[in-house]
């Protein structure tokens, strides 16, 4: 005999709003569906009544963990659709601020891990080293959340020789930190035994739901936008993306700690070949009626951004499609089969952001009523 165990949309564990509804027989969930949907802000909508520089600020907001992502993918894809291109000190610029993001972004993600599973000491620990990058942040842009440090055509702060000697020692104190996160994750015989062969998203799922980034990789899809596709300067420097082949919630924890020292390297090299001269464009041209698509490859995979003008200085059409957009529905078959315990780490192991994922409501404008949809009410022709 069955039974609903339903969790959220409020929940202490969670920091946004989500309803997950599981059928559970005993501790073992058979199945379940999920409802976003409570946090839409209108953020596409509200682009097109800001210029075209104002909505760089507007794209930070999206989400605070990655707001350097969203504007600078935001930035390339205006750029592309004025037919212009940054100085290259800039390119470098935006490639050491979007690495060191990744870099607080993925500890801060392991310390969500480790909280989830009642490892709090681990938290605490990788949390505080997650305080060097933010430093790092803060040296060069001023602020520590919403970086602002991009702007069309380049970016609006530069890398001056004293805040490179602070990057550079911030740097080795990381490197020796994520050796040591590295070890715990390796090493933890009690970890390990409650994250490996748990939470399974095999290889073929993966493609079949069009995962992206560490959730895509740990599954053994080879991807990665900065090697596919390269942007800023990931074109002018060296590394290895991170596969996994297990699917599991320990491989996407391997992918992750791969990604950090592959962050490392990457910084490393655009700080010794940064090159000399202007960070920004001094002039820019008129939009004209056109459109333009450009991506990147965020912390938690592949972020993609459609604009559209129409000679005007406010876009037409701003369309953003987040990696959590398409994470999400991985949930469902991943924690199929598993127990109840497992699923918060399950959850947090595609590091999704529901605030950046929600976008539609659905309206009756006959009966005047609007509602949210489930997963499983999304996937049938009507939803009303």
């Amino acid at each position: 005999m069955s039974s609903i165990l339903p969790i959220g949309p409020f929940h202490p564990a969670l920091k946004e709003a989500a309803h997950f509804e599981l059928e559970v027989e005993d501790e073992k969930i058979v199945g379940g569906d999920f409802k976003f949907g409570y946090m839409h802000r209108g953020i596409e909508d509200i682009a097109t009544t800001k210029s075209y520089h104002s909505n760089i600020f507007l794209a930070e907001r999206v989400c605070g963990i990655c707001n350097t992502v969203h504007s600078t993918c935001y930035s390339q894809t205006v750029e592309a659709l004025l037919n212009i291109q940054p100085p290259e000190r800039a390119k470098y610029i935006r490639t050491i601020i979007f690495e060191t993001e990744r870099i607080q972004s993925h500890l801060l993600w392991f310390g969500v891990g480790m909280h989830e599973i009642g490892y709090d000491t681990a938290y605490m620990y990788m949390w505080r080293e997650r305080e060097n990058a933010v430093d790092m942040l803060e040296s060069v842009c001023g602020k520590r959340v919403n970086l602002g440090i991009n702007t069309l055509g380049g970016v609006r702060r530069d890398i001056t020789p004293d805040k490179e000697v602070l990057m550079r020692r911030k740097l080795d104190l990381l490197e020796k930190a994520i050796n040591k996160v590295g070890k715990i994750v390796l090493e933890d015989r009690v970890l390990k035994a409650r994250v490996k062969d748990v939470g399974v998203l095999t290889k073929d799922d993966a493609k079949k739901l069009c995962v992206v980034g560490p959730t895509a990789r740990g599954s053994g899809v080879d991807m990665d936008v900065r090697r596919d596709d390269p942007y800023a300067a990931y074109s002018y420097v060296d590394f290895d993306v991170p596969i996994e082949e297990n699917g599991d919630v320990l491989s996407r924890t391997l992918v992750r700690l791969g990604e950090l020292f592959q962050s490392i390297r990457i910084i490393r090299q655009a700080m010794k070949d940064l090159p000399k001269g202007p960070i920004s464009l001094e002039e820019l041209p008129l939009p004209k009626i056109n459109e333009a698509f450009g991506r990147v490859e965020a912390h938690r995979g592949e972020l993609l951004y459609y604009i559209r003008s129409n000679g005007t200085n406010f876009p037409e059409r701003v369309k953003i499609r987040t990696p959590s957009v398409v994470n999400n529905n991985s949930i469902l078959p991943m924690v199929l089969g598993e127990t109840i315990a497992d699923v918060p780490i399950i959850i947090a192991s595609i590091d999704p952001c529901f605030s950046c994922t929600d976008r539609v409501t659905i309206v009756d404008t006959k009966k005047n009523v609007s509602r949210t949809a489930t997963l499983s009410t999304l996937g049938r022709r009507r939803v009303l």
